[in-house]
């Protein structure tokens, strides 16, 4: 799965405890051969790793040996790394696996824990801020997740939707007499519309996130008529004919509305950092923040998109360090490879928002900067 298949509620689900052990895998990958084949051996090597410590494992019932070793040969068999993007993350518990990948480099690691290893769907879901997409016309209504500038249609909420087959119309007579309803007139395409608000606010109930409307202007004034979920819309893009894709075609349609929302967005954010300096409310900075985000304390976390730090952790100071220069064994102890994404989790475990700016944004407060609840 990727990242778009990320909800709040399937992250909480990810996050919760089970019994030991959880295992996870990530490892990064690439787009383009001739690498592919590399991370075909490493994914293996990886996944025989985890067998072998479930084996060694004084820890780990016999049972749960046999079971969590058929969950990762279940999970290594539905890779196809023909589709990987940068990285890869398998979690697989007694009876349960998960495949994600994901548009973010992640280190390789095997983890065994009585959690999922999260941060990185976390992180990688935030950053690239997923969206949605109607793709709204009078014949059918599509439902369209985005993220980093893809689209796929996404089959939930009841979408597509298509208005019910009109019935017992004498359709010739009423063309003698001049009492045919045009499409926006027609009652069933109201009814229609009605269940395509219906499934809209069911969707964003239950995932909530940036949602653009695309369609010709009629349709889009029907449906705002006749609803009123629509109105979460941070854009509506006037343009027909996209209901059924391509995802390139519709892409290329949203790319003015994404970047106004982009401009906007950093606008707001670059806002309260100003306002949170004038009462002290702020921070910035890669130690303070950590520091304040370990107490609870991130109101808003505004992060430059692109900016990653793995650190060696000393008492409460963070030393950079180069990734190359680091053992494994090392890595999630004494040594982050990424601090950025644990300070990103901790914030939204302890109730914060976090919010990508472009890269040069915070230039001024080291590339990430903080409001503070006290």
């Amino acid at each position: 799965m990727r990242t778009t298949g990320l909800t709040s509620r399937t992250l909480t689900a990810l996050r919760a405890r089970r019994p030991y052990p959880a295992v996870t895998i990530t490892l990064p990958t690439h787009r383009r051969e001739p690498y592919r084949a590399e991370d075909t051996v490493r994914l293996r090597n990886l996944v025989a790793e985890a067998k072998h410590r479930l084996e060694a494992d004084p820890d780990v019932p016999r049972e749960a040996r046999y079971d969590i070793g058929e969950q990762l040969d279940r999970a290594l068999a539905d890779v196809d790394l023909r589709y990987a993007l940068d990285s890869l993350v398998i979690l697989a518990a007694k009876g349960e696996y998960e495949v994600w990948t994901l548009s973010r480099t992640a280190p390789e690691r095997l983890v065994f824990s009585d959690t999922f290893l999260t941060r990185n769907l976390v992180a990688a879901r935030e950053r690239t801020r997923p969206y949605w997409v109607l793709a709204v016309a009078v014949d059918r209504t599509t439902l369209w997740g985005g993220s980093d500038g893809t689209l796929q249609e996404e089959r939930a909420a009841g979408f597509p939707l298509m208005p019910e087959p009109a019935f017992n119309q004498d359709v010739e007579r009423k063309e003698r007499i001049g009492d045919v309803p045009g499409p926006y007139d027609d009652e069933g395409t109201h009814t229609y519309l009605r269940q395509v608000d219906t499934a809209l606010d069911s969707l964003l109930a239950t995932d909530p996130r940036p949602l653009h409307l695309v369609g010709l202007a009629p349709a889009l004034s029907l449906l705002e008529e006749v609803g009123s979920a629509n109105k979460a819309a941070v854009s509506k893009v006037t343009k027909g004919g996209l209901t059924n894709g391509p995802a390139r075609a519709l892409a290329d349609a949203l790319r003015p509305a994404l970047a106004e929302q982009t401009a906007r967005h950093t606008e707001r954010v670059l806002e309260r950092i100003g306002q949170a300096q004038g009462r002290r409310a702020f921070a910035a900075g890669l130690e303070e923040i950590w520091q304040v985000g370990k107490e609870g304390r991130i109101e808003l976390l505004a992060v430059e998109e692109h900016y990653q730090r793995t650190v060696r952790v000393t008492g409460e100071h963070l030393t950079p360090v180069d990734p190359e220069e680091t053992s494994p064994a090392e890595l999630g102890t004494a040594v982050l490879e990424d601090i950025v994404d644990e300070i990103i989790e901790t914030t939204l475990d302890r109730g914060g928002e976090v919010a990508f700016v472009p890269d040069d944004s915070l230039d001024a407060h080291e590339r990430i900067a903080a409001v503070l609840r006290f």
